[in-house]
């Protein structure tokens, strides 16, 4: 999936994307190719599976360490 993908599936822009991927807190994501025009792509596999670590059975586990 490209990063335009991610972030409509996540319905967040794809800066937020973009900035999730420069400071590591999205999900994991590869190059391909070398340079600046090398395009960045995720897996739906690495995506879903990034999005199941913020998931909670009830409003009483939110915050809670993990």
């Amino acid at each position: 999936m490209t990063s335009v993908q991610v972030a409509e599936m996540l319905k967040l822009s794809p800066r937020t994307i973009e900035q999730m991927r420069v400071d590591g807190s999205g999900p994991p994501y590869v190059k391909t190719g070398g340079g600046k025009r090398c395009r960045v792509l995720y897996s739906r596999q690495a995506v879903a599976e990034w999005l199941a670590q913020f998931s909670y059975g009830s409003t009483s586990e939110y915050g809670r360490k993990r």
